[in-house]
């Protein structure tokens, strides 16, 4: 089993990564056009990256939105042939570790359908019908943050 890490993204080389992963993900596998992937909110988000055996495999991002209680989890990718490694999960589990998400109360995102029962098993649930995102069938789903009680 390949060795599995996640960071927070701190560079621009690091960034530039995560940009490579999504386009080979979305516009390359998925055919999601580039200006759909890249919608100007890059800058203002947190990033992640993860490597198996020290090569990058998968991204995802985090924008903060209503005073930064609400975590919107996006652009979740995982290289084709790295899927069912644990990549995703554990890009999941950094995110809602991180930090830098910290005032989190609630994490949200629009996940593909064929996606629900990998983010169901991470404790997401999905909510309101389903929706068109550039060609792909998707359902919102959220998770609440359990604090510890004190």
């Amino acid at each position: 089993m390949p060795m599995i890490t996640v960071k927070e993204v701190e560079t621009a080389d690091e960034k530039e990564m995560c940009l490579v992963l999504r386009k080979a993900v979305f516009v390359e596998g998925q055919k999601v056009p580039l200006d759909l992937d890249a919608d100007g909110f890059d800058d203002e988000a947190y990033h992640w990256l993860a490597f198996s055996d020290g090569k990058p495999v998968g991204t995802a991002r985090v924008l903060l939105l209503d005073e930064r209680k609400i975590g919107k989890v996006q652009r979740v990718a995982v290289l084709e042939a790295c899927r069912g490694q644990g990549v995703g999960r554990k890009i999941m589990q950094a995110i809602e570790e991180s930090k830098s998400v910290s005032s989190v109360t609630c994490f949200k995102l629009g996940a593909q359908t064929h996606a629900l029962p990998f983010y169901e098993k991470l404790g997401y649930t999905a909510y309101g019908d389903e929706f068109d995102d550039a060609g792909i069938p998707h359902r919102n789903m959220k998770k609440y943050r359990s604090f510890p009680s004190s």
